[in-house]
Order: structure tokens, then sequence, then C-alpha cells
């Protein structure tokens, strides 16, 4: 079966930065997009960032100048880099990958086992 791992996650105060790594590991054809997503709690979750496999990057507006998501193809890596962090940051985490296992299969999402983000004020 795939995993994807993450690490990275922690306390920090607004203003500060933190940075997110997350690896697939397991049987993998082949990876389309990887990403983040964030949950509040009681709500769904959003996307902060989605990088395809021809580099094609798309940020959440709320991220946008502040957060840079950077994929390394040759270890199925995406990380999060954080700065500027706001309060309303605050969430847990999630890695996203679209994988083929095998390839007569379509791709599917698979998930990190998230990681929580705590941004004091």
């Amino acid at each position: 079966q795939v995993q994807l791992v993450e690490s990275g996650g922690g306390l920090v105060q607004a203003g500060g930065s933190l940075r997110l790594s997350c690896a697939a590991a397991g049987s993998i054809s082949s990876i389309r997009s990887m990403g983040w997503y964030r949950q509040f709690p009681g709500k769904q979750r959003e996307l902060v960032v989605v990088i395809t496999n021809d580099g094609n990057t798309r940020y959440a507006d709320s991220v946008k100048g502040r957060f840079t998501g950077s994929r390394d193809n040759a270890k199925n890596a995406v990380s999060l880099q954080m700065n500027s962090l706001k309060p309303e940051d605050t969430a847990v985490y999630y890695c996203n990958a679209e994988i083929r296992t095998i390839l007569p299969l379509p791709f599917r999402d698979y998930w990190g086992q998230g990681t929580q983000v705590t941004v004091s004020s």
C-alpha cells in the first residue's frame, strides 16, 4: 500500500516560519499532482497548494506570497515553506498526492496522517 508520511508541524509565533515535509512510499507507478491541504476544527479540508507533475503550481488566495510549495520528484516528496504565519493559519495540515499504483488503474488521492500547525499571537 501507499503511505504519505508528514513531518515538521509545531508551534510558532505570529510572523514566524515553519517548514512541512512529506514523502510518499510504497507501490507507486507514477504521481500526477502533489500538494497540501489544511483543516480547521469543524470545517472541511481546504486547498493550500497543489503542484502538477509538469510544475504548474496553484495556491489558495489566503496563502499567496507567504507559503511556497516545492516538489522533489526523485524522492516522491513535497514540502511547504510557510512564512509570515498568522494565527488564522492554525490548522491540521495534510499532504496529498494523486498516485497510480499499477498501470491499469487510474490515479487516486492519497493522504498523509496530518500534522498540527499552531500559530500564537
